[in-house]
């Protein structure tokens, strides 16, 4: 028995690194979250809460973005268990914010700070949000970490810009 798995092609890669093909935003989302090692169905588990559905990974698949390979299932049941044993040994105290792969902490963070921006800010935010959307990598969106706290304590007051940077350090990692 077999399951897909789903792996961004060089295309998907640059899209990613450049944005070359201006690929749209939820698209660009999912392609993030494909990794070569987890089955459609948990992908799409993931993703199914932003409203992405099977069609957003066939389309991906139609555009070359991505490419579809399979391996065995009782291999996928045995990353499983291993998966399962290693987060049952984590410490009951870890939160969710700091088991999150590397893709779903960017994808966190680019729709906090999305969200956050248009609400807060507003169109005074457009530039930021720019910034947002250049970001490549989590260091791009913990460098813009203070000019996004200046920006909601000017437009919201001190109270509102703590309680986002509070929420934004747990999402970047911080203590």
């Amino acid at each position: 028995m077999t399951a897909s798995i789903y792996d961004k092609t060089e295309k998907g890669r640059e899209e990613i690194t450049t944005r070359k093909y201006q690929l749209a935003s939820r698209l660009r989302t999912l392609l993030v979250m494909i990794d070569g090692k987890q089955t459609a169905a948990e992908i799409m588990k993931k993703v199914s809460a932003l409203g992405l559905t099977e069609e957003n990974l066939q389309e991906l698949l139609a555009q070359e973005f991505i490419a579809e390979t399979s391996v065995q299932a009782d291999l996928l049941a045995d990353a499983s268990v291993t998966v399962a044993e290693a987060e049952a040994d984590e410490p009951s105290s870890v939160s969710a914010e700091l088991s999150m792969t590397d893709a779903e902490r960017f994808q966190a963070l680019y729709s906090f700070y999305n969200e956050t921006i248009k609400s807060a800010i507003g169109l005074r935010g457009y530039g930021l949000q720019l910034k947002v959307e250049r970001a490549a990598n989590i260091d791009d969106f913990r460098a813009l970490r203070q000019t996004y706290v200046e920006a909601v304590q000017k437009a919201k007051g001190p109270e509102m810009a703590r309680s986002l940077s509070d929420r934004l350090d747990l999402l970047l990692g911080k203590t």
